[in-house]
């Protein structure tokens, strides 16, 4: 099954690059505010209870795919 995870800082974390990526906005006109950025990772876990599939990709970001002090993630399973 597709697994789509999204990770993102948690709030309160700086985000530096959201703030490089605001200001250039702005320098091209555009008004925008509090720009985030995270990172998005799509995969495919087999098996065909989506339960399950989404409990393994649980797991994935347990152990490698998220930093627990400084993100969080959301996981959709397609």
């Amino acid at each position: 099954m597709k697994v789509r995870v999204s990770v993102q800082l948690k709030p309160g974390i700086l985000d530096p690059q959201g703030k490089a990526v605001e200001q250039g906005l702005h320098g091209f006109g555009f008004a925008v505010e509090h720009v985030r950025i995270g990172r998005l990772i799509e995969m495919e876990i087999p098996g065909t209870d989506p339960a399950e599939v989404k409990a393994k990709a649980l797991a994935m970001c347990d152990k490698l795919l998220v930093n627990p002090v400084m993100e969080k993630a959301s996981i959709e399973v397609v």
